[in-house]
């Protein structure tokens, strides 16, 4: 079936140089490179050696931007089904559960590709804050509903969000969340080859993007071409997860009442311990609020662009000093600062 020349000219616009080739990298899109975000080492008082990798250096200013450029190449499988007469009628649109950074990603990109239009569902206490105006001035259908009354599941988010004959991205697994959003950033993560490492856990895809990619690459001797760890050393690499269960914390992007869709939990992570695929601190932690302050007034000072949300993983490594070494490897990975269109 052919496309029409609109949805041609899409089609020949999404370019995908290749699938795990690092000297042919996808992302970002318009200048690809990989690494595609610098790692540099910062100054933490009574630590050696702390590195930061900087995520806020994405187009719209976070991780959330690789997440974005996947949805863009899920629309490309679109057209080729479409193109070959397996699908038919238009191209669906996408929902997602969002507190901004991700739909601001999504929809830039959207808009860019000319793609259809993302339908957002915000819990309905954001009233009219930058996230939500910044939302709708980038074109997003916003819903509301009270996310904390309980789980929803995606057919409750595709009827909240008006969109029958379309997809929850916040729960789909044929889009391989824990495997394919994070990939390029997860083996750049790993590639630093470091003792500990800090990542904020939100909807939690990125921490087990980065575990998942560590599990195959320390249990295989065919490796993937990006990687270029030190499998011994990230064999026993503590791999360790921020959040928050204050509703009101300064790291609001990772307190959530309901995370119905992660894998995560403590038998996965206990697995994954006990088989040598990562060491015996991996584990999810709370982080208390002190701290947060004390991350961002170091950030702060060394130039770093980031939010509360994003730098709680140095937040994490400060609240853990006394139980920590030294001298060893730390990598914080700040996941970055939405940068909201004005």
């Amino acid at each position: 079936m052919a496309l029409s020349e609109k949805q041609e000219k899409i089609l020949k616009s999404i370019f995908v140089a290749s699938e795990n080739d690092p000297h042919k990298p996808e992302f970002p899109p318009d200048n690809p490179k990989f690494p595609a975000t610098p790692t540099f080492k910062i100054e933490v008082p009574g630590f050696s050696d702390v590195w930061l990798k900087d995520e806020s250096k994405n187009p719209t200013g976070t991780h959330k931007d690789r997440m974005a450029w996947e949805m863009v190449v899920t629309y490309r499988d679109f057209l080729l089904a479409k193109k070959t007469g397996q699908i038919k009628g238009p191209l669906p649109h996408l929902s997602i559960i969002s507190f901004g950074s991700a739909a601001v990603a999504i929809q830039t990109y959207m808009k860019e590709y000319d793609l259809p239009v993302l339908k957002v569902l915000v819990d309905s206490s954001m009233v009219e804050p930058k996230a939500v105006k910044a939302m709708k001035r980038l074109g997003c259908e916003i819903y509301e509903t009270d996310l904390a009354k309980k789980p929803l599941s995606w057919e409750e988010i595709l009827i909240l969000t008006h969109n029958h004959n379309g997809f929850d991205i916040t729960s789909n697994e044929a889009l391989d969340p824990t495997t394919r959003y994070y990939d390029w950033l997860s083996y750049e993560i790993l590639n630093s080859s470091p003792n500990y490492c800090f990542i904020p856990f939100g909807t939690g895809n990125l921490y087990e993007n980065v575990l998942n990619i560590n599990k195959k690459e320390v249990s295989t001797k065919n490796h993937d071409p990006r990687f270029r760890g030190n499998v011994e050393v990230l064999r026993r690499c503590n791999f360790m997860g921020v959040t928050s269960n204050n509703p009101r914390t300064k790291a609001d992007k990772l307190y959530s009442p309901h995370l119905p869709f992660v894998h995560f939990n403590e038998q996965w992570i206990k697995v994954y311990r006990h088989a040598g695929f990562c060491g015996p601190l991996s584990d999810v932690y709370l982080i208390k609020e002190n701290y947060l302050d004390k991350a961002m007034e170091i950030a702060e000072s060394q130039g770093v662009n980031c939010e509360y949300s994003g730098i709680a993983g140095l937040a994490l490594m400060l609240q853990m000093k006394n139980k920590l070494p030294k001298n060893k490897k730390m990598l914080i990975v700040s996941t970055g600062k939405t940068k909201y269109p004005t």
